[in-house]
């Protein structure tokens, strides 16, 4: 098998190699670490770094190499061929459960010898099985070999006391094949070699990020006399196989982007297929004839005639030169490598660093807690009610960030007058900004809610091109009810939580305003009892055309006291000519019903005369039906005419109204 089969660290290892020792760790909130190493290495070693697999992927995507006094030549690294990649190139598998003759069958002609008992065998493999057992006998293995004098001879495998190849290459693909199994079994380290170009000796620094657990801070607030202090301890641990002595250490507070880009594994793509041309068989071809040709045998395309083109082919010239892919990611705080050039380093503002003072000393699976701040700031002891369906609220803390220091988030112990007063969490707090963090209940004080609903008033009007629109507001009133049980006097912060569309009205407005609360101040006496009422009010808007307003409608907002004067004036004009409208139309349905009546009475009359002038002796009758029957005529016609002046006049003042619905706005 080719030599590359040979795991790789098994021959690195036997290189004299120099390990750097941690010089600096800075930990993350986002689970990796970066790692500072340096020393000196001695002529003619190369340094070595030693990894778990695991780290890897983000060694190889993040590692920078520094050499102080010359470049560095070279880097090299353990690498990793997939376990199926590699057992893929033998000529045999040897599976999980898979008996001895399945194996040495697949290898059919390879030589082999036997020792069973005394006597010795050896010959080519025919075939190796399994003979399932009966009643008489257990189930067996095996081997038929073709000896050297010609026969097959089947012998029992189980009753072998040694079994060998006589090719020494086949026993080295079955050293390489039980080898690979083991390697991928194996959990040792990786390594990466450091090479240089001088004889003599040099120093070398290296830098990287690997995965590491999460930093953790916890808090101490101290109230005392004076202003409060506050103590932070951040909780490290080291899971590296790296004793850290003397390291120089700093705490990132803040979550900078990092992923897992799979960079360690070989990686192994499909390929498409290709094939010349001439290599494939031509199909025939129909080709039209001309319908327009040009006298001169070539044709510009691009400017470019269809002959040679100076070195440019169908217009399209050398590609320019494009820029270097400039790389950026975490900002290390030393130099790039110079064993190539890399682009700008770019500084993440959202970081805030905590650097210990004095070197740190950790060993390997041990963790440590460090004190990085011990301050004074501001800050004072409240009341905060924010559960309202509690009668109690909670002991808590206003904390003003006035230590200069981003406080990064965790668990808070609070120690009053030296005792101990409960515990709070807190998120991330940047320098000058302000939290509240409740550590207790206050059974000193008791609180009750009430909500009160208000009416319903329209409040403002709006008349644009016909659409009116009215503003409604409704109040509601949340009255907080608080005794003060203790003899002493206390800062009460209610905080009320924000409904869609509702404004505080009431005459104390809330002294902070967060996404989903507004919070209220109220200052508690000694055994004080007070009530702290909450007026919000909410403002819908609705619309609707004046010309689908009644007159009712119209004069019960004409008389509203929130309208404006101009509202006033244009609403009744509006309105006096719905209403000869509204009468107009009550004229024509007047007028209709009558030319109803006299249209029925006429047709009535007629069948009367009809019949009439079949019977003789009644022509008096029929003379006075028929001066009847005349008037309904003049009346009807009558009738009609006015329905007409009616059906004028209607249209007329729908033009008008039209023409005040347009014009009138306030």
């Amino acid at each position: 098998m080719p030599s590359r089969l040979v795991p790789i660290f098994a021959i690195a290892a036997l290189l004299p190699a120099a390990e750097l020792p941690i010089r600096e760790v800075v930990l993350y909130k986002h689970g990796v670490g970066f790692f500072e190493r340096a020393g000196s290495i001695p002529a003619g070693e190369t340094a070595r770094l030693d990894f778990k697999v695991s780290e890897m992927n983000d060694v190889l995507k993040s590692l920078i190499i520094n050499g102080k006094s010359e470049r560095v030549t070279g880097l090299r690294y353990d690498s990793s061929i997939p376990l199926a990649q590699t057992l893929a190139e033998f000529p045999f598998r040897i599976d999980a459960g898979v008996a001895l003759s399945g194996v040495l069958d697949q290898l059919k002609g390879a030589r082999v010898e036997l020792q069973i008992g005394s006597e010795r065998t050896d010959g080519e493999i025919v075939a190796a099985r399994v003979v399932a057992g009966d009643k008489d006998h257990a189930e067996r293995q095996q081997i038929v070999l073709l000896v050297d004098s010609g026969a097959m001879r089947t012998l029992d495998l189980d009753a072998a006391t040694s079994i060998g190849f006589t090719d020494p290459k086949l026993q080295a693909q079955f050293r390489e094949y039980l080898g690979a199994l083991t390697a991928a079994r194996s959990k040792d380290k990786r390594s990466v070699y450091i090479d240089g170009n001088v004889a003599g000796a040099r120093d070398i620094t290296a830098e990287y990020i690997i995965p590491t657990p999460i930093w953790k801070s916890s808090y101490r607030l101290l109230f005392g006399e004076g202003e409060p202090v506050l103590e932070g301890w951040a909780i490290v641990d080291n899971t590296t196989d790296d004793d850290w002595v003397n390291v120089q250490m700093a705490l990132v507070s803040g979550k900078p982007i990092s992923f897992i880009s799979e960079l360690y594994s070989p990686r192994y793509i499909q390929r498409l297929r290709a094939e010349l041309p001439e290599e494939q068989a031509v199909a025939p071809e129909l080709h039209d004839g001309a319908i327009f040709s040009t006298s001169s045998g070539s044709v510009s395309v691009n400017g470019v005639a269809g002959g040679s083109a100076g070195g440019m082919l169908g217009g399209i010239g050398p590609p320019a030169a494009q820029p270097m892919m400039q790389r950026s990611g975490a900002r290390f705080k030393s130099a790039p490598s110079s064993i190539a050039a890399t682009g700008a380093a770019f500084e993440i503002a959202d970081l805030f660093e905590y650097r210990i003072a004095q070197p740190v000393t950790i060993k390997k699976n041990q963790s440590a807690m460090l004190p990085f701040l011990q301050s004074k700031i501001k800050g004072r002891k409240v009341v905060l009610y924010s559960d309202q369906t509690s009668a109690h609220p909670l002991n808590a803390a206003e904390l003003s960030n006035s230590t200069g220091e981003t406080l990064d988030g965790g668990p808070v112990t609070v120690f009053d007058a030296g005792a101990y007063a409960g515990e709070a969490l807190v998120e991330t707090v940047k320098a000058g900004d302000k939290r509240l963090i409740s550590y207790g209940v206050d059974l000193g004080t008791r609180i009750a809610t009430t909500l009160e609903s208000g009416t319903l008033e329209e409040r403002e009007f709006h008349l644009n091109r016909g659409v009116m629109t009215v503003k409604v507001s409704v109040d509601r009133t949340t009255t907080f009810t608080i005794h003060n049980v203790d003899a002493k006097a206390k800062t009460l912060i209610i905080e009320d939580p924000i409904e869609q569309g509702f404004t505080v009205i009431s005459s104390q407005k809330p002294t902070e305003t967060t996404a989903s609360v507004r919070r209220f101040e109220v200052s508690l006496g000694a055994k004080a009892d007070v009530k702290f009422p909450v007026v919000e009010e909410r403002i819908d808007s609705e619309e609707q055309t004046v010309s689908s307003l009644t007159p009712d409608m119209l004069l019960a907002y004409s008389r509203n006291k929130h309208l404006s004067d101009a509202g006033k004036r244009g609403l009744g004009q509006i309105l006096d000519v719905k209403r000869k409208i509204t009468a107009n139309s009550s004229q024509m349905d007047l007028t209709s019903g009558q030319i109803r009546t006299a249209t029925s009475d006429e047709e009535r009359m007629r069948r009367n005369l009809e019949s009439l002038n079949h019977v003789s002796g009644q022509q008096e009758v029929v003379q006075k039906y028929a001066a009847q029957l005349a008037q309904l005529e003049t009346k009807i016609a009558t009738l009609n005419d006015q329905v007409n002046d009616i059906g004028n006049r209607s249209a007329a003042l729908q033009a008008e109204l039209n023409d005040l619905i347009e014009k009138v706005s306030f």
